[in-house]
């Protein structure tokens, strides 16, 4: 009994230590793909623009982001002939669109530039879109969703069921209002849609601008919904339907680039959570070495938008469609 019981213990022992050598041996090859593939993507961003078109690709929620700051200002000092952007975004914070507008503003300065509207470009997305002069967007793309949106949760309700009160002491009655601990006061939303107003009122007028609308048009286009790409030709909010060729024969046409030239990716701000190919030989190699439920959570990059979407603070230039704006 007692040999049987050390074999036991010893089966136990190796089976901890073969245990903790995968996972050490996971965590050392996801760092080198990160490190291998952080030195690839940011390399492409000097290296394959020479001689070509740059692609740029914004996706997802739009937010403030220096690092994307910097990159579209490399990219203006690049030897990239035209920019083709890519955009597939329900929108985000107006802070973090304005940012990207202004960004993509200034590198049209000096360089053509054109966007491609893929699947979406709403809201904070089509603040994007019309830094360019001229909008490509596919027939059944969603545009629009001109609007600005300040959501908070409230859960005074709840804390009476618990009975739990938060206390607080401040300075002046808006002081940090509203603050979802106690029902909305009627100043306190007034002044949140004061705001809301004000970058509304600048939204449309950035759209009326850029999109040579008049008044009629603008209310017409500026309600909050999004309209396809066939009904946005049709309403002026894009120039265009089409592809990245047809963005290309644009160039070609308008701005004189030659039409040899490639197309090439530009990398804004590459993130583990951003790269397929690095996620994909992560899931791979944890699932080598049998830790499969880690595995599955990377393959599930519909948690990453989640999570950013949970931390958002400030107001939203932002379309969803399950009913919340």
């Amino acid at each position: 009994m007692s040999l049987d019981s050390d074999v036991i213990v010893d089966r136990r022992r190796i089976r901890r230590k073969l245990t903790f050598w995968r996972v050490a041996a996971a965590v050392v090859a996801i760092a080198a793909l990160v490190g291998v593939g952080v030195i690839v993507a940011g390399g492409r961003g000097s290296l394959t623009t020479a001689g070509s078109i740059a692609r740029i690709n914004i996706e997802g929620l739009i937010r403030s982001d220096q690092d994307r700051v910097e990159a579209l200002e490399r990219l203006e000092k690049s030897q990239a002939a035209a920019v083709i952007v890519h955009i597939n975004s329900p929108g985000g914070t107006t802070a973090g669109s304005e940012q990207l507008y202004d960004a993509l503003t200034r590198l049209k300065a000096k360089k053509p530039l054109v966007v491609v509207v893929e699947g979406l470009a709403a809201s904070g997305g089509y603040i994007t879109a019309i830094a360019a002069d001229h909008i490509i967007a596919r027939q059944s793309s969603l545009v629009g969703s001109i609007g600005v949106l300040f959501q908070f949760p409230n859960v005074s309700e709840l804390l009476k069921t618990v009975g739990v009160k938060v206390e607080e002491i401040k300075s002046s009655p808006l002081k940090a209002a509203p603050n979802g601990f106690e029902p909305t006061s009627p100043e306190a939303r007034a002044a949140i849609d004061a705001l809301v107003k004000d970058s509304y009122a600048w939204f449309r007028g950035l759209v009326k601008e850029r999109r040579g609308m008049d008044d009629a048009l603008l209310e017409k286009v500026a309600d909050g919904r999004v309209f396809t790409g066939r009904q946005a030709v049709e309403l002026k909010l894009v120039d265009q339907l089409g592809d990245e060729k047809s963005a290309v024969a644009w160039l070609v046409q308008e701005k004189k680039i030659k039409s040899e030239l490639p197309v090439r990716d530009f990398r804004l701000n590459p993130r583990f959570g951003d790269l397929t190919f690095l996620r994909t030989a992560a899931s791979v190699t944890l699932d080598a070495f049998g830790l499969n439920a880690i595995a599955r959570r990377i393959e599930q990059a519909g948690l990453v938008q989640a999570v950013d979407r949970l931390g958002m603070d400030g107001m939203l230039a932002l379309w969803q469609p399950s009913g919340s704006n």
